[in-house]
């Protein structure tokens, strides 16, 4: 008795599937696109033949690949929120858990963070400790001190990161974040201070805008200049006013990505060897990050 038309069906396709299992075919392959310039490149290739960027590994690769979790425009710029949004919540469940800390302390302390948990997290703290534990230079970038403290800068972050991120590129964004928030301590912690947030970063920032308007006679580079001044001026009255605002880190910052907004041109990488140098910051930064987080766990887990 013949079998049913469906039923031959399912038993062609199942014996179909089991003899895949034990069959191996050759692997269909389809040319790439380079990551860094958009050059088609063949299917086998390690390196553009355009721009020579590596298409496996480099700056331009990794990001491509986180680019299914992260937005396609200012990938860093949202690392840098999620980063800083994650350590202020790890340092309040532990305020919470260790010393009660929770949401009170009034209005500008809302949310506060305890001193101790910001320590053993990565604050920077005066000279004399810091040189012996660097890696609080760049840990403290992530750091803050209470609700108010990271809404703000990330306010700020988010309302101009962007803008100097496709000016200059991601990887040169990364690292002018990281190296002008560090420069901010390296100041802060020279006069003595113990301080955390990304104000230094955030100054950095501006400086480089104020950098790349210098000289402009544009009208939006004028009206953004203005716009930046009246920033500056704001946020030195609020630093007189509000007592625990670190201005050392602030004008460290300021000062630090004023120069290199005068080093950088101010536009993204435009040939060859200017995404290779612009892809070796960006990773050197990135780099410095990651092994002071590193280094940041190993202290943490020590005085636990």
């Amino acid at each position: 008795m013949p079998l049913p038309v469906r039923w031959r069906y399912k038993f062609d396709r199942w014996r179909s599937q089991i003899a895949g299992m034990f069959r191996s075919e050759p692997k269909q392959t389809r040319p790439r696109l380079c990551p860094a310039c958009g050059t088609l490149v063949g299917a086998t290739a390690s390196k553009c033949y355009q721009c020579g960027a590596n298409v496996n590994f480099s700056f331009a690769a990794a990001s491509k690949t986180l680019s299914r979790w992260l937005p396609q425009t200012s990938p860093v710029t949202y690392a840098m929120l999620s980063i800083c949004c994650l350590m202020y919540a790890v340092s309040l469940v532990n305020t919470i858990k260790f010393s009660g800390g929770g949401l009170g302390g009034g209005l500008l302390n809302l949310g506060g963070i305890a001193t101790q948990i910001s320590y053993r997290l990565g604050a920077s703290l005066p000279w004399a400790l810091n040189i012996s534990q660097p890696w609080r230079f760049i840990t403290a970038i992530f750091l803050h001190a209470s609700l108010l403290h990271i809404g703000m800068n990330m306010w700020v972050l988010m309302d101009i990161g962007p803008m100097v991120e496709e000016m200059y590129g991601s990887a040169r964004y990364l690292f002018l974040y990281v190296v002008t928030g560090a420069c901010g301590y390296l100041l802060s912690s020279f006069v003595g201070h113990f301080s955390v947030g990304a104000s230094g970063a955030l100054l950095g920032l501006i400086g480089a805008l104020l950098a790349a308007t210098t000289g402009r006679k544009s009208m939006a580079a004028q009206a953004l200049r203005s716009a930046l001044i009246r920033w500056l001026i704001y946020i030195a009255i609020l630093g007189f006013v509000f007592a625990g605002t670190d201005n050392f880190a602030h004008g460290g910052g300021l000062a630090s990505g004023y120069l290199l907004g005068r080093l950088f041109a101010d536009r993204a990488p435009a040939d060859l060897s200017e995404r290779r140098i612009a892809n070796l910051m960006g990773w050197a930064a990135g780099i410095a990050v990651a092994v002071c987080f590193g280094f940041m766990v190993l202290n943490y887990l020590k005085n636990t």
